[in-house]
């Protein structure tokens, strides 16, 4: 069974970091793509950032410069580090790993910035 678990959230204030980690059990991260996506009250879901098997990345706009996507393979984790973090960053956060049956879903993790 595939489990993806997101950590790492809380409350920062505007110009500050922090470093989502997706930890996943079930399934080799290394092997699938995987994306961090981001909901904000009363908008869609969007994606943040992304990283491929091959461990090309790609970010959004909004976020190119101040976020990092990047996996340690021996824990098995896709971390999102975030610097200067603007108070529209303020979001849930979910990672999400594509794999072969499908896509897969952690239950998210608070982000809020404050100004």
């Amino acid at each position: 069974q595939v489990q993806l678990v997101e950590s790492g959230g809380g409350l920062v204030q505007a110009g500050g970091s922090l470093r989502l980690s997706c930890a996943a059990s079930g399934t080799i991260l290394s092997r699938n793509a995987v994306g961090w996506y981001r909901q904000a009250p009363g908008k869609q879901r969007e994606l943040v950032a992304g990283i491929s098997s091959s461990g090309t990345s790609n970010y959004a706009d909004s976020v190119k410069g101040r976020f990092t996507i990047f996996r340690d393979n021996a824990k098995n984790t896709v971390y999102l580090q975030m610097n200067s973090l603007e108070p529209e960053d303020t979001a849930v956060y979910y990672c999400q790993a594509l794999l072969w049956n499908g896509a897969y879903w952690g239950q998210g993790t608070q982000v809020t910035v404050s100004s």
